[in-house]
């Protein structure tokens, strides 16, 4: 379903510097799994999320979705293409109530589709549909409100950038067991859960370690949990 060849990808610092953020990543996502990516801090995970999306562009390679190639597609034509991408820090709009953005993010969705999605993410659509989006929403609240929006949406890929951050320990549940039931065995879906959480890498079918820009390790989580354990459980595998 999506494929990255030979990704490569760097910033320019303003010191003049050329930092090589990505070096050369070859991964084929399928349709019906959940892919765990993980890995150490600055390795390279939300960058590679980011150039799928279309957020940073490579300097090296090619991205095909369904065998067509798309490395010139916007990230609007991403999006509309079928990728979806729920950010580790959602933004905040001043100004826009939650059902806009609801209605937005499915405008052919029905006040009872938009309804139920808001109440399968733990938020009462009466206090909070007419709510402002703004500052005074929690962290928590700002991950409910996006996975309602990503599952109005139901992009053939998504990819959701640390889902835990920042939340209590009942809504990673919560957001964790929508991401499993919406696409665990989902024959026309696929799901990219970027993540350190020890709960989460068990839950998914592949897990791929990306550390300096390049793939570490990757494989089932029964082959792979032997190298993750130490550093999870921080005692020899």
């Amino acid at each position: 379903m999506l494929e990255l060849q030979n990704i490569h990808a760097h910033i320019d610092c303003e010191s003049g510097e050329r930092v090589d953020i990505l070096k050369g990543l070859n991964i084929k996502f399928e349709t019906g799994k959940i892919y765990a990516v993980t890995g150490p801090n600055g390795g390279g995970k939300t960058s590679m999320a980011k150039v799928i999306m279309g957020i940073y562009k490579q300097s090296q390679g090619d991205i095909y979705l369904a065998g067509k190639r798309i490395n010139e597609c916007s990230i609007t034509e991403r999006a509309q293409k079928g990728i979806g991408y729920a950010f580790q820090s959602p933004p905040h709009f001043k100004g826009l109530m939650i059902n806009d953005v609801l209605k937005i993010a499915a405008p052919e969705a029905d006040d009872n589709r938009i309804n139920q999605y808001l109440t399968d993410v733990g938020l009462s659509p009466e206090d909070y549909l007419n709510r402002d989006l703004g500052a005074g929403l929690s962290g928590g609240e700002m991950k409910r409100i996006e996975m309602a929006q990503i599952l109005l949406r139901d992009p053939k890929i998504c990819i959701f950038d640390e889902p835990e951050a920042g939340v209590d320990l009942w809504t990673v549940k919560k957001l964790l067991g929508l991401i499993v039931s919406t696409y665990k065995n989902n024959p026309e879906r696929t799901a990219i859960v970027i993540s350190h959480n020890d709960k989460i890498l068990p839950l998914c079918d592949e897990i791929l370690i990306i550390e300096d820009g390049r793939i570490a390790a990757q494989g089932t989580p029964d082959k792979m949990w032997g190298t993750l354990r130490e550093d999870f459980e921080g005692k020899p595998a």
